[in-house]
């Protein structure tokens, strides 16, 4: 029998069945990314909505897929997309009466006046706006901001604002109301987390708090008395602005009986923004088992109190560790943990801001690696990058060497290590053996040493040959002179 013979010179497409169209027209419509959890969420706050237009060209073909797909539109989610240069009042006069995506992100771009009155028009119909991503100057925003009255019937996402962390709190008319709210993403906003919007009825999937100003701060009982009101949270994030200090966290808690515990069973992501303290507070009351991403950022602080933070990681079962990468920045330190080396995104993000120089943010990291020196022992692929413009300095001296030291002993199980090639002198200069020391002391288990060298350097050389002499040899690869040792 043969199977590869040609088909018919009149079948196409169009032979199909109804039915098998629509499922292809079913498979057509893009993935959002923020249904994916393999994506960074970037969708979750507008920018990449404009993907929800997939069906326009497919609309246009012929008259019978245009009736197929508005005869399907509640099976196809289909919605009428407001970007940038969108005629809106063209739109709605000759579009079928769908749901409304409002997706401004104006990151850089300024706002022309046909886009503002674009803007008001379709939040004017408000019983049809399924989602709202506003990103823009504030200026611009506060007028859309107060066209948020009365109720949004169906409105899911909302995202707004402004393009830059001003000192100007934003707050939403007392009118507004959400009903069928899932996802709620706020920056730079007055938002009190005991607003009665919160209890309105609402099933919040996604809260995030970005950039709270300290006229909406709130207290860690506050805040976990409102979660217990939220089990079924998936995405959780709250960042304060200008964070309250430790010790006055610390009075705080003195003053409140204990805390209640609270278990969000459905929580995969949280991140959170603030002070050391806060976030001990939060992490002895909270359980999330279901947990596979925790993104922690530190502001104005270097050194670390967090007893609970290793607990709260073993706790969550779907947190895997097996390969990092430590980044020095020009203002920011940062480690990214991955679950396996090919994976597109982290498990862990830790970072430490507002340190300029180079040796203060190594120390600052010793001082949190320290605390998780446990959980970081299963990483075997490490990676050390250099993010500034300045070239680091020497740091022969013996205080500085004895940090790097430290840093790599929170890596024990690393097999792979790759260094850029600002580091090699850092790194070079910390592996070389002390007095009677054994070349096993740092990097027990390391197999290759990787770095980028436009010179020919043998800087790691002392140490490849103390291992090679110990019995345990290293790979090293030098990259840029293609040559491996």
């Amino acid at each position: 029998m043969k199977l590869n013979r040609p088909y018919p010179n009149g079948a196409s497409i169009h032979l199909l069945d109804d039915d098998s169209v629509i499922v292809i027209f079913h498979f057509c419509r893009p993935l959002l990314s923020d249904e994916n959890e393999e994506d960074d969420g970037r969708v979750m706050v507008g920018g990449e909505w404009t993907r929800e237009r997939w069906w326009y060209k497919l609309a246009q073909v012929c008259q019978r897929w245009r009736y197929l797909i508005f005869g399907s539109a509640q099976h196809l989610r289909l919605s009428l997309v407001c970007i940038r240069g969108t005629p809106v009042t063209e739109m709605l006069e000759h579009s079928p009466p769908l749901p409304i995506i409002i997706d401004h992100v104006h990151n850089s771009d300024p706002i022309t006046t046909e886009d503002q009155e674009a803007i008001m028009l379709a939040l004017g119909d408000r019983n049809r706006v399924l989602r709202i991503s506003l990103n823009m100057p504030v200026q611009n925003l506060q007028n859309f901001i107060m066209a948020l009255e009365d109720e949004f019937p169906i409105l899911e996402y909302l995202c707004i604002g402004p393009t830059t962390k001003q000192s100007t709190s934003l707050m939403f008319p007392k009118s507004f109301r959400a009903p069928h709210l899932n996802h709620l993403v706020l920056r730079n906003f007055a938002f009190p987390i005991g607003s009665p919007f919160l209890t309105s009825g609402i099933t919040l999937v996604t809260l995030s708090l970005q950039w709270i100003p300290p006229s909406a701060y709130f207290h860690p009982h506050e805040f976990l008395q409102r979660l217990l009101l939220m089990p079924q949270l998936e995405t959780l994030g709250i960042f304060f602005r200008s964070p309250v200090r430790n010790l006055d966290v610390k009075r705080e808690l003195l003053l409140l009986p204990p805390m209640t515990l609270v278990t969000l069973p459905n929580l995969r992501c949280f991140g959170f923004g603030g002070t050391s303290a806060y976030l001990e507070a939060l992490l002895p009351c909270m359980t999330a088992p279901l947990l596979a991403r925790l993104q922690i950022m530190f502001l104005y602080q270097s050194t670390f109190h967090l007893p609970y933070l290793p607990h709260f990681l073993n706790t969550a079962e779907n947190l895997k560790f097996s390969s990092a990468t430590l980044t020095f920045g020009k203002k920011w330190s940062f480690v990214r943990v991955y679950p396996h080396k090919k994976a597109r995104m982290y498990a862990l993000y830790l970072v430490v801001g507002c340190q300029r120089d180079l040796n203060h943010q190594v120390w600052s990291a010793v001082q949190l690696f320290s605390v998780l020196r446990g959980v970081l022992f299963t990483v075997e692929d490490l990676s050390l990058e250099y993010w500034r413009h300045d070239v680091p300095s020497e740091g022969r001296d013996e205080a500085y060497r004895h940090d790097w030291r430290d840093l790599l002993r929170s890596f024990g199980n690393v097999k792979t290590l790759q260094v850029d090639s600002e580091l090699v002198n850092q790194l070079s200069r910390s592996l070389q053996l002390e007095d009677g020391e054994s070349p096993m002391e740092l990097l027990p288990e390391l197999k290759e040493l990787s770095y980028l060298s436009l010179s020919n350097t043998n800087a790691f050389a002392p140490f490849i040959d103390a291992r090679r002499v110990a019995g345990h040899p290293v790979t090293l690869v030098r990259y840029g002179t293609h040559h491996i040792q």
